[in-house]
């Protein structure tokens, strides 16, 4: 068997064990797809008015006052899509992905109705395109490098990322970081339509997270270098020089089911 067929045979199996405390009666939720993926997050501070132009009416952001998300109103996430399922059990063609997005977290007015909204992505695989929430474009450019070394018992890694479509929109970051100690989580947030926040998915989640620079909790200051580039086309006003970076966040691995009620 080669190497690469062995790798995805392994990651696959290892992603069905990670999601069978995740998947739902039949009474309940239907999975439609599980993913094995690596992220990197930067949570932002953008122009209010420019992001409240791409929210549904009736809906408003939610803007943390304390903790690690404090003053977030917006977060960029780069995604290495390792293995992909349909449902839970069968491998999606294809069966790996990279892409970006830009995701608010939100909520409906004088509810209670609370989650998060992805107004923009980037992804390098056209069937993706726009996809089930209408927002993705395909990225005619779309660049990917991860590496990690290991001596003295320190880890230390880099990324880099690059998104862009024929229209403009680009989205693209670099990052070398030393490798701090990860926090484990499970989480469950309603992802709803942006052109029809009636409907939503809903993302669960069993992930570790690597808070790797904070301002507000001040952590380790784990990030050796760091630069980004944002704008263009349909997020050009968020990405107006005034924005404000504040969370460098790692994900070395983040099992995600998605399920429809």
């Amino acid at each position: 068997m080669k190497q690469g067929t062995l790798f995805a045979s392994t990651l696959a199996g290892a992603l069905l064990m990670l999601l069978a405390p995740f998947v739902p009666s039949a009474t309940a939720q239907t999975v439609v797809e599980a993913a094995a993926e690596h992220r990197f997050q930067i949570d932002f501070r953008v122009n209010d008015a420019a992001l409240a132009k791409m929210l549904p009416a009736g809906w408003e952001t939610v803007i943390a006052t304390t903790g690690p998300a404090k003053d977030c109103n917006l977060r960029m996430i780069f995604i290495d899509r390792m293995a992909v399922m349909v449902g839970t059990d069968k491998t999606a063609t294809p069966h790996t992905a990279r892409l970006v997005y830009l995701a608010i977290p939100v909520r409906e007015i004088g509810t209670k109705n609370a989650g998060q909204i992805i107004i923009h992505g980037l992804t390098e695989n056209a069937g993706d395109a726009p996809g089930t929430f209408g927002t993705y474009q395909h990225a005619t450019t779309a660049k990917m490098s991860r590496t990690h070394a290991a001596s003295g018992g320190v880890m230390t890694g880099s990324e880099n990322w690059e998104f862009a479509a024929a229209s403009g929109e680009h989205m693209s970051l670099q990052v070398e970081y030393v490798r701090g100690p990860a926090r484990k989580g499970v989480n469950e947030v309603k992802f709803f339509y942006p052109n029809d926040p009636s409907k939503y998915q809903i993302f669960k989640t069993d992930q570790a997270i690597d808070i790797m620079r904070n301002p507000t909790t001040n952590p380790p200051d784990n990030i050796k270098k760091f630069s980004y580039k944002a704008g263009g086309g349909k997020i050009a006003a968020l990405f107006d020089g005034t924005e404000k970076v504040v969370s460098w966040d790692s994900f070395p691995w983040y099992i995600r089911t998605v399920s429809t009620p």
